[in-house]
């Protein structure tokens, strides 16, 4: 049975002792989202901590700002923006593997790892969910909880851009404006502030991208070695994936990220028609259709003819 906000709420309600999971390479929308519980659930007077497998860019740190890990015996595990187990990263999904009790997920692609699942696909950011859980908690949402949200929400729809945004997207940004969220700070972050280590990155990747079928796919690769020479990380790198698919004529872009363990991310975003989950699931992944991953372990050359014939054969 799908979950509904309101029975979530009566389920948290509950629990007490309780750990909210995040994705590897986290995003604004996971840290927004479990942010955000963490500290509607605190001020209920629970003991709450969320954690992650990978570095967090420090520009999320607003989120957290006043918070301290609190030490207890976890009881209850929640897992947030998250469509499988393998999104967990590699330490965590050894730790958590099988006893996730709750999962709140936007992604059409969610595998129903958890016990229980809250999930909405039509909605632009899993922060989007929470929002609804809070009311139905009875949390009064103060300007640390509704920057949360909006982080959420904006960078899962590219500042309102992307077309998974919603008249329902729009009007909880504003409910979060309105509640004190510092949407002009979010933005300029988020969206208006690179280093110059990042610009260098861009360009090199760019200078390195390929295309195929007169630009219907564009492909990307950052190496290790590109982090090391720009003095970048993997964690500061998230919103490059939708560059390949800014050029003209292009329907599918694929970033394709060699991980320190040897593996490869593969970023997947589209344009209409073309679904970018359908595509990552013949690699084991999955998410959105306009936006979708994947992770591979064997070499980069036979990923990428596998993925220049499955686009291939997609008609546009």
């Amino acid at each position: 049975m799908n979950l509904n906000p309101k029975q979530v709420a009566e389920i948290l309600a509950e629990k007490d002792n309780i750990v909210i999971l995040t994705h590897f390479h986290p995003d604004g929308d996971t840290l927004g989202s479990a942010v955000a519980l963490l500290r509607a659930l605190r001020s209920m007077g629970k003991k709450v901590n969320f954690i992650n497998n990978d570095p967090i860019h420090p520009k999320y740190a607003y989120l957290w700002k006043g918070l301290k890990k609190q030490k207890f015996k976890e009881q209850y595990i929640v897992a947030v923006d998250i469509a499988t187990e393998e999104l967990l990263g590699d330490s965590l999904k050894e730790q958590y593997s099988g006893k996730i009790e709750l999962a709140i997920d936007h992604h059409p692609s969610n595998t129903l790892f958890a016990k229980q699942t809250c999930l909405e696909g039509d909605s632009a950011a899993a922060a989007e969910i929470v929002y609804y859980v809070i009311k139905e908690l009875g949390v009064e949402i103060d300007a640390a909880i509704a920057s949360c949200i909006y982080t959420g929400i904006s960078t899962d729809t590219g500042c309102f851009k992307f077309r998974n945004t919603t008249a329902r997207t729009f009007y909880i940004a504003g409910i979060m404006k309105d509640l004190g969220a510092d949407t002009e700070r979010i933005n300029e972050v988020m969206f208006e502030t690179k280093t110059r280590g990042e610009l260098e990155l861009e360009r090199l990747m760019l200078e390195g991208m390929e295309y195929y079928y007169d630009n219907k796919l564009a492909i990307a690769v950052i190496r290790q070695e590109m982090y090391r020479q720009t003095g970048t990380t993997e964690d500061e790198c998230e919103y490059i994936a939708s560059i390949p698919r800014q050029v003209a004529g292009v329907f599918v872009g694929v970033t394709i990220r060699e991980r320190k363990n040897g593996m490869w991310k593969a970023s997947v975003r589209t344009k209409p028609p073309l679904d970018a989950s359908a595509i990552c699931m013949n690699f084991g992944g999955g998410g959105h259709e306009n936006a979708a991953g994947c992770n591979f372990d064997g070499t980069l050359e036979e990923f990428k003819e596998k993925l220049v014939k499955i686009v291939g054969e997609i008609p546009v």
